[in-house]
């Protein structure tokens, strides 16, 4: 068998941790945060966060070897 390439847009974006979950970072807090709220930014400071459920076997497939 040949080897499965990975995604190398999911490797970017997701780790595995020890257990096998799949973390993920949060969205819209890199650029124009002048017109968010302090509270809005507040809240996508706190750490990432795991791939719900539903889209678990998704990142898996993209990331084989994780």
């Amino acid at each position: 068998m040949p080897k499965i390439k990975t995604n190398s847009g999911a490797a970017k974006r997701f780790r595995v941790t020890a257990s096998g979950k799949i973390k993920r970072g949060k969205s819209h807090r890199s650029h124009i945060l002048t017109k968010k709220s302090s509270k809005r930014k507040r809240h996508l400071r706190s750490d990432e966060q795991m791939v719900h459920a539903n889209d678990v076997k998704l990142v898996k497939q993209m990331m084989p070897y994780a």
